[in-house]
């Protein structure tokens, strides 16, 4: 292989490499970008699969972002190699704030108001041994109806930005192949 490192990552070294990547946040951005970018399909496909990726990212079910997100991609025609790339909004740096978010916004929901019933207090021991029917009513089901609206609107936001720069970048990629491979006229 081409590009293999020479020592092998231990374990711990691949967790820090996972929530936090050895060059900087913003060039591991900068990378998805690009990758978005170069995909071969039409930009509302392209989006349309990126917008698919970000909603998955929202549900609080950890891992069916991919497989939620290639179902809904699937079924609505968009790309989806976008999908599986707009699910990486989905990391352990921002998975915390989505849930915060979430929670809050399906408790809102289904109660009508801010306040809302309190967090029970004995939280920590139902996480520890994953007690889901109990965890169900005030944890889970607000968060995966929150989920929705707020995923709906992250895809929203982002799929006319996405949309738009890949049709910038088809365009120009196009008129500099056409300009690059002109032939010239015989004399």
């Amino acid at each position: 292989m081409l590009f293999k490192r020479r020592n092998k990552p231990d374990f711990r070294e691949r967790l820090r490499l996972a929530l936090w990547p050895r060059r900087s946040v913003g060039r591991s951005l900068r990378y998805f970008g690009k990758r978005v970018l170069r995909l071969r399909a039409t930009p509302h496909a392209i989006a349309s699969g990126f917008a698919c990726g970000i909603f998955a990212a929202f549900i609080p079910i950890l891992g069916v972002h991919i497989a939620v997100a290639l179902a809904i991609a699937w079924l609505i025609g968009g790309n989806v190699a976008a999908a599986v790339i707009g699910t990486t909004l989905g990391n352990p740096l921002v998975l915390p704030f989505i849930w915060a978010a979430t929670l809050e916004v399906g408790r809102f929901v289904m109660t009508g108001s801010l306040q809302g019933e309190p967090m029970p207090q004995h939280l920590g021991h139902m996480l520890r041994h994953l007690d889901i029917s109990v965890l169900w009513g005030p944890v889970i089901e607000p968060m995966l109806i929150g989920a929705v609206p707020l995923g709906l609107l992250a895809a929203v936001i982002v799929y006319f930005p996405v949309r738009w720069a890949v049709a910038g970048f088809q365009h120009r990629r196009r008129h500099l192949h056409r300009h690059h491979h002109r032939v010239p006229e015989p004399t």
